[in-house]
């Protein structure tokens, strides 16, 4: 199984790459973007800004949403995730739009919110398969989906409450860091690629 992590110059691609790399998974980093959906599934990794992430997959990005929507499946993690939307507020550029909607600034007096937050009422298989209860958060913006149908698992900072988990067909976007998120977190990836066999 040939796993591509997309590599938007951000950092935090050597933790993604140990935490999905099991028997039978070739991981491979690739900053082509063109190139990046020559894989059995796609990882959108974490960590950077909007803006230049936005600009690094622009070239590709055509081609990326083509083969998110045929079904290639693909994980977008924090600032992965957020790509999946259509725009942000952090920054100039477009997403992919595979979810409809836009990411906007947290709502709250503590930004950026770090550390352990729990996982919410959550109807999402990942979650459950990997007993994820709470997980890992880095981020001062959070994705604001027009279709709430799309959200299977939801977290809270203060008074603002925000999608976690969001699923549309094979691509899956993640507002925590699963590879930080222990053991649990790392079953939630796991789950993913044995989703992704199938």
């Amino acid at each position: 199984m040939r796993v591509v992590i997309f590599d938007y110059g951000a950092g935090n691609l050597h933790s993604i790459a140990k935490a999905i790399a099991v028997a039978g998974v070739d991981v491979v980093v690739e900053a082509d973007p063109l190139l990046a959906t020559d894989a059995d599934a796609l990882v959108l990794p974490g960590v950077g800004a909007f803006g230049p992430a936005a600009q690094r997959l622009a070239p590709g990005a055509a081609s990326v949403r083509r083969a998110i929507s045929d079904g290639l499946p693909t994980i977008g993690i924090c600032l992965g995730m957020q790509l999946l939307f259509d725009a942000s507020d952090e920054g100039a550029g477009s997403g992919l739009g595979i979810f409809p909607g836009r990411v906007r600034k947290l709502t709250a007096r503590r930004i950026p919110q770090i550390g352990w937050n729990s996982i919410d009422e959550s109807s999402d298989d990942l979650v459950e398969r990997s007993e994820l209860k709470s997980a890992y958060y880095a981020n001062g913006y959070v994705c604001r989906p027009s279709e709430a149908s799309q959200v299977t698992a939801w977290s809270t900072h203060e008074n603002d409450r925000f999608p976690a988990v969001v699923r549309a067909g094979a691509a899956v976007g993640v507002q925590f860091h699963p590879e930080k998120s222990s053991a649990a977190g790392v079953r939630f990836l796991h789950a993913f690629l044995d989703g992704a066999r199938r």
